[in-house]
């Protein structure tokens, strides 16, 4: 008997999803298929892609309603907020079809008698994607609609908590028109995933999750000369300046910490204010997050659902218990939230004051709903504390002065510097990360770079 994948729903804990793990033998069945289409899909030409990656987008688009609700049943966020996640692939599949002609072509050389060159965009083979759960289909779509434009073929490995995501992608790219093999899914252990990287017939991994999974997957792929993306995380930081719209701030960092109950590899975990406005700002602070309404996900009226499973909330509960016992102080009464219950994925919203570096709440990647906040007396101390740390994804500062803003960016050690705003990916800019936060870049024109190869034409012509 092959073992099987059960995805047992936050909001309620009952088994919402069971699937038969790929055999061996289907895996290489998929491999194969994968080889042949993709000679097949290489040659059709880019403006066909594009058309097709289009009508994919309107075939997904057709289901939203379900999709959303599948997407709140599978990990547990609130279903007022998952129809977003629709329409976020929505803007990234079309924004990459809509630039893959032109950063496709074939880059010219300036001319030179007797010779004609170009470079061309060679698709690598086939691309191997493994998403994670949390934005199961943000995250996947980074790399599954530019390997497709470039003329690879996909095969997509879902997370385990949202397995359904993967085959909502093969009914809408089947919808569209796309050959057999060139997109399949395939539901597998993390062995059989590693077993893939390791063998012969993928030609990139692209891979979303924690930091321990990222060094598996290099592992894996240590005795080949493929190339690996990888976006790991990250513990990403604010810094609120005197000159900020305070209002503007609050809302946004309140946001930007717990949507998706702080299950965000871009989400704000800590916070540092200027010490000019530090008091006004905590305390509008404290106030918005007391708001959440912490409950089950599919009640229209939720705005903070449970976390994905009851050990991360647990783990969590753990960090902001160690940081209480180091001095910080909670502003936010886990009592007025009466579904908060250890033992269960519901937790509470929190906001600590009085945390420094020492303690994990402000080192360690948290992913749920806490942060911390510090004051701090200048534009300095805040950029020394930003980059203390091991990862790098984003960072963001509130302020009305945006020359200051670039200034201090340059100096902040991270892929994405935003200005008074946060968590958002803009695919027409590079998405990225440095140190812990992983390699690679995916989504804007840097995008195709890591998905395709430069062949060189160098053509003498002779009379």
């Amino acid at each position: 008997m092959p073992e099987t994948l059960r995805t047992h729903s936050p909001g309620d804990g009952r088994l919402y999803v069971e699937r038969p793990l790929a055999t061996a033998a289907e895996i290489d069945r998929a491999l194969a298929a994968a080889r042949r289409a993709q000679r097949l899909w290489r040659s059709v030409p880019v403006g066909e892609r594009v058309a097709l990656i289009r009508r994919f987008v309107d075939a997904f688009e057709s289901k939203a309603d379900a999709i959303a609700e599948e997407i709140s049943r599978q990990m547990g966020r609130p279903v007022k907020y998952s129809p977003g996640e629709v329409r976020g692939l929505a803007e990234r599949a079309r924004y990459m079809a809509g630039i893959a002609e032109e950063e496709l072509a074939d880059l010219r050389i300036e001319p030179k008698d007797g010779f004609t060159r170009f470079i061309r965009h060679e698709p690598l083979g086939t691309v191997f994607v493994l998403a994670p759960w949390n934005y199961p289909y943000l995250t996947a779509v980074n790399a599954i609609v530019p390997a497709l434009l470039a003329g690879n073929a996909v095969i997509l490995k879902h997370s385990h908590q949202t397995p359904l995501c993967a085959e909502r992608f093969a009914e809408a790219f089947a919808a569209a028109g796309l050959p057999d093999g060139v997109f399949q899914y395939l539901h597998l252990g993390h062995a059989d995933a590693e077993r893939i990287i390791a063998g012969d017939a993928v030609d990139f991994v692209a891979f979303t999750g924690s930091v321990p999974g990222g060094h598996a997957v290099v592992r894996a792929a240590a005795g080949r000369f493929i190339g690996t993306g990888l976006e790991l995380g990250g513990k990403d930081p604010a810094y609120v300046r005197p000159d900020a719209d305070l209002t503007h701030a609050v809302e946004n960092l309140v946001d930007g910490a717990f949507f998706n109950s702080g299950q965000s590899c871009c989400g704000i975990e800590r916070i540092y204010v200027h010490g000019a406005v530090y008091d006004r700002f905590v305390e509008a602070y404290a106030a918005l997050t007391r708001q959440y309404r912490l409950g089950d996900p599919l009640d229209p009226a939720t705005t903070l659902g449970p976390m994905v499973r009851a050990a991360a909330a647990d783990f969590v509960r753990g960090q902001i218990a160690e940081a209480l016992r180091g001095g910080a102080r909670a502003l936010i009464d886990e009592a007025a939230f009466p579904a908060s219950r250890p033992g269960t994925p519901y937790l509470a919203p929190q906001v600590l004051v009085g945390v420094d570096h020492g303690m994990r709440v402000m080192t360690e990647e948290s992913f749920g709903p806490v942060v911390g906040i510090m004051k701090v007396a200048s534009d300095e101390e805040a950029v020394q504390l930003m980059n203390d740390s091991r990862y790098g994804l984003t960072a963001a500062i509130w302020t009305s002065d945006e020359e200051a803003a670039i200034a201090i960016g340059d100096k902040v050690e991270t892929g994405t510097w935003f200005m008074n705003r946060c968590d958002y990916l803009d695919p027409a800019l590079a998405w990225t990360g440095v140190k812990d936060s992983g390699r690679g870049c995916t989504l804007s024109r840097l995008g195709f770079a890591a998905l395709t190869r430069p062949k060189s034409f160098h053509l003498r012509v002779t009379t």
